[in-house]
This record gives structure tokens, sequence and C-alpha cells, in this order.
């Protein structure tokens, strides 16, 4: 893979020569470049070779220089339990599904009952929108190869890959869980709530949370058999609390720990030639780490909404890895 932020003049030179893209920037650039194998997703945030910036003008685009093939496809409603049946036999699929869209809510709930989610590497993330402009603006999809931009639905990108090639999708989450908090359970799964167990005993969530002081910069984090993963706070208000990612009724959660400064911790864990992979980093982890101008490792890519290595989630940094398989293992 190769990733690069490119000029619209860059990036359509590439999409005319037949390369299959992923593509990140704001909805009117996209739209303007041409037809081709790629798809794009809107976000005006990136992670740079000189740090975190914002950016109206260029795109953030991903060769898949591997690809022998490619296909993009948008499922939506009932089609979405079916995105993996129009994958290749060996390859991977990168998903890009657009911010606060019933495609969004229904991936975020229901995605890990999909059938086959598990079985070939499942990449993306959530697109968004500049924050001045969550009002005004709608967060979108392009597929390339028919121009058309699309507010609902997730676009996948199913790529062929040879027989020598594997691909993996890794998740540097910065959080784990403060043991010392208390644990946290829900009645209901779902984007908000207004009530919680804590500790077995049933509370107001919001009036707990503001009693309490909670710096909801800090997520809730789960435990499944080791994987820790986050849900992150939207708001707290009069009504409930509301979160970026759904709570799952009867998974215990507790408070993450502080896990120091952003831009140190990130550095240290990215271990890995981001160059060559493909990777995305949570809005959220820009804006509580001040990544303004500031530089996460080698890894570069879009700043989101959400990131989705096979589920969705959030406050992490995913990333995709190629892999040359080994001559005998393939015979």
């Amino acid at each position: 893979m190769k990733n690069q932020m490119m000029t619209p003049e860059q990036a359509a030179a590439r999409i005319d020569a037949g390369a299959t893209l992923v593509i990140a920037g704001d909805e009117e650039v996209l739209t303007k470049l041409p037809r081709g194998r790629w798809i794009g997703g809107t976000t005006v945030y990136f992670m740079t070779e000189t740090g975190g910036h914002v950016d109206r003008e260029n795109v953030f685009v991903t060769e898949l220089e591997a690809a022998e093939d490619a296909r993009a496809v948008l499922y939506e409603g009932e089609d979405l339990p079916s995105l993996t049946m129009g994958r290749f036999d060996n390859g991977l699929s990168v998903i890009l599904i657009p911010a606060f869209s019933k495609a969004h809510e229904a991936y975020a709930i229901h995605g890990a009952e999909y059938p086959g989610l598990f079985d070939q590497p499942v990449m993306g993330w959530i697109t968004g929108v500049h924050l001045d402009e969550l009002a005004s603006a709608t967060p979108k999809v392009i597929d390339g190869a028919t121009g058309r931009v699309h507010q609902e639905g997730a676009l996948v990108l199913h790529v062929k890959l040879s027989a020598r090639r594997s691909a993996n999708v890794e998740i540097l989450n910065l959080f784990t869980q403060d043991d010392s908090g208390p644990e946290i359970t829900f009645p209901a799964t779902g984007f908000a709530a207004e009530t919680a167990r804590i500790d077995g005993k049933e509370v107001d969530f919001a009036k707990w949370v503001e009693a309490q002081g909670i710096d909801t910069r800090l997520p809730l984090v789960a435990n499944y058999a080791g994987a820790l993963v986050n849900v992150s706070f939207q708001s707290v208000g009069p009504e409930g609390v509301a979160f970026y990612a759904p709570v799952i009724e009867g998974v215990n959660y507790r408070l993450a720990a502080s896990p120091g400064d952003y831009a140190t911790v990130f550095a240290h864990q990215a271990q890995g030639d981001g160059a060559q992979e493909l990777s995305c980093n949570c809005i959220l982890n820009f804006l509580f780490g001040e990544l303004q101008d500031k530089r996460t490792g080698s890894f570069t890519g879009p700043v989101t909404f959400g990131e989705i290595a096979y589920v969705l989630l959030n406050q992490t940094m995913v990333r995709l890895q190629l892999h040359e398989q080994d001559q005998a293992a393939v015979a």
C-alpha cells in the first residue's frame, strides 16, 4: 500500500492510471474526481507526515497496489447483513459508512452478527464533516465507479489479493479499564442511556456522571475476553447520556484510565511502517489529544467519526497490513 496527501490533480492522475484507491477528503473535492476504481469518504481532518491538520483542498489517498481486482458495492437497509457476500475468495474489504446514518446505527448494533463477518479482514471508518458544520452538512460516501454520492448505506470496496498475500487488521487502543472504578451495566442496547446500574445499584446515569465529576473525554471500556472496546461519551444532559457507539445490554463497563499524553503514547505504541499501512484515527483522539500539528509515529490517514475493525470502535486507531505469505505454505 502507498499513502499520500495529494492534490486533486495528482489523485485524478492515479485514478486515470487505473489504480485501486481509497480516498478521504472534503465532499466538494471528492465529487470532482474522475470515475474509476475507488471509493471515497468525507472528512477534512487528517494525520499527515507533519502532524494533524484540517485540509479542505487536498485529499488523502491510499493506493492498494497489491489489488488484483476490486469492486465497490453499496449495501443499505435489508441488504446490510449481506455485505460479506460480495467479496473475493482471498482478499479484504474496506468499508465506509456516513456518520449518523441508519446504516451507522444498524452496523454498530448488529454488525457482529452478520454472517461471515470475521472470516476475512474488514476495515474502514465512519465518514464525517467539519465539527463546525454538523448542523449544516451531512457525511457522505462516494462510489468512484459511478460518481454517485450517498448519505445512507455502507459502501464496501471488496479487494482481491493474490494467493501469496494476506491481510490483517489491528487496533491501537490507548485505553484500559480503571480497575479502581465502579462496574457499570445498562438495561438496554443503544446509543443513549437514561439509567445504569453502578455496582449493582440503579441510578440516573446523567446525574451520576455529573455528580461524580466524570471526565467524559475518557470512554467507557468493556473487556470482551481480553479485547478492550471503547464507548465514547457524546453528551450528558437532562434527557440522559448519548454515546458515539452503542452500549450493550448486560455487558460490564468501567471508566477508562487516563493514558497520559496522547501524542507521546501513540508514537510509542504505533510500531511499524505506517507508510505501508491503511490506517484511520478517531476525531476524539484528534481533539482531546490536541493532535493538531503533532505526529503519531509514522502513521498517517483520515481522522474519522468512528473506526471499523470488523465492528464499530471509538477512540482508537485502526490499521490494515498486507503480508507476503511463505511460498511453501501457499503451495
